[in-house]
């Protein structure tokens, strides 16, 4: 091929390669254009550097703990500058907490209400304390009581292997100042996390329901299938979808921290009675199932079924 020959196949390649870059670029825009509305309606910023949030201070209380680590993880990666205080630390509190914006109590249920009192000492006024633990009652009214400045109750209805808010549940029990946290709670709504408001009294009753019998109707099933000695690889390759999924939640709980599961049936004695309850149920219905006790049964199912469809 000739010189001039080769320079003209140089031009029409040249030609076709920038008419393919603005083919492509078309398209791309097309694609962000029809997927827009889909972002728009989930409620989810398209960048966190969109948002232009100021840096805050922020120290996390148990920030090396599985629930701890997930919310330190979360603020840090959008900027904010995070600092973890441990059991071992308490001799730098001053420190970690006196310039705090926000200070986050993520510790187990037994010793939250005690932190709190510990931590409120080193506040400032200013600083905006919160707690993310499962009971909102005590903690939220010891709070109140020991620090001066905006506080509020969080409760994340999500464990700890979850990798972000978009599409989980906070609850939230306002306590004073709430403003103070509206970037917290924007944070969590502009990453696709929903935010239920209640009050704390609300949040223990309907808590004893959603997660103390959950746990316990689950951790009995995995001790009695532990007990029965049930092969659960061949129960799950003939089970229903249903019995699947019910296998794989009661995995899950006790893949966690023993303490953790206990912890969460044990932490008021509303919850106890009511797990106590529920245990009175399952034998009165045990009862009539060894007495074969069909009409009785019957009766208990119609009863509930009108309630259900309420």
């Amino acid at each position: 091929m000739m010189p001039d020959q080769l320079k003209q196949t140089d031009q029409s390649l040249i030609a076709l390669l920038s008419d393919r870059r603005v083919l492509a670029t078309l398209e791309l825009e097309q694609q962000v254009t029809d997927v827009a509305p889909l972002v728009a309606q989930t409620g989810i910023l398209e960048s966190a550097s969109d948002n232009h949030v100021r840096p805050r201070r922020v120290t996390i209380i148990g920030g090396r703990g599985r629930m701890g680590r997930f919310f330190t993880e979360q603020l840090a990666a959008v900027g904010h500058n995070v600092s973890v205080l441990e059991q071992e630390d308490w001799e730098y509190a001053d420190q970690l907490l006196n310039q705090a914006e926000l200070v986050l109590v993520s510790v187990p249920i037994a010793h939250t209400v005690d932190v709190i009192k510990r931590t409120a000492k080193y506040l400032s006024p200013t600083t905006a304390l919160c707690d993310i633990t499962s009971i909102k009652t005590l903690p939220t009214q010891a709070m109140l009581e020991h620090h001066c400045g905006p506080v509020m109750g969080l409760h994340p209805m999500f464990g700890p292997n979850i990798k972000s808010f978009l599409g989980q549940k906070v609850v939230v029990c306002p306590g004073r100042n709430d403003d103070s946290f509206q970037w917290l709670l924007d944070l969590i709504k502009s990453q696709g996390g929903e935010i239920i408001a209640c009050t704390p009294e609300e949040h223990d009753q309907m808590m004893v329901i959603i997660q103390a019998t959950q746990h316990f109707c689950r951790f009995s099933l995995g001790v009695f299938l532990a007990q029965a000695n049930v092969d659960i690889e061949r129960s799950l390759s003939m089970s229903t979808p249903s019995y699947r999924q019910e296998i794989e939640i009661v995995n899950r709980l006790f893949s966690q921290n023993p303490n953790l599961c206990v912890e969460i049936m044990l932490a008021s004695e509303e919850r106890c009675q009511t797990i106590s309850f529920l245990a009175d149920t399952y034998s009165r219905l045990a009862t009539l199932v060894k007495s074969q006790n069909r009409a009785a049964l019957i009766k208990e199912f119609e009863t509930t079924k009108i309630f259900m469809n309420k």
